[in-house]
């Protein structure tokens, strides 16, 4: 058996909007001003290569079952970003 609260509920509306357009400008002001965003990703990139590059059979085991189940992406040539 329950009850049934007798308490007054109001309803709470926040929109995030203004929030984010905050968030959003303090981002690209903290960012150099020659920062290269393609730049950027392709460093990123090349270090993912680099990390899972010259990997031992059982890392190379384990890499291809994480690529496999879909938890990594596929590293090398081939991929859409070459």
């Amino acid at each position: 058996m329950s009850q049934e609260s007798t308490t007054p509920h109001t309803d709470f509306e926040i929109d995030l909007t203004l929030e984010e357009t905050r968030r959003r400008a303090a981002v690209m002001a903290a960012l150099e001003p020659g920062w290269d965003p393609v730049a950027a990703m392709r460093a990123e990139e090349e270090a993912y290569d680099l990390l899972y590059s010259d990997l031992d059979e059982r890392q190379r085991e384990t890499y291809d079952m994480l690529v496999a189940a879909g938890v990594l992406p596929r590293r090398g040539h081939g991929r859409a970003a070459d």
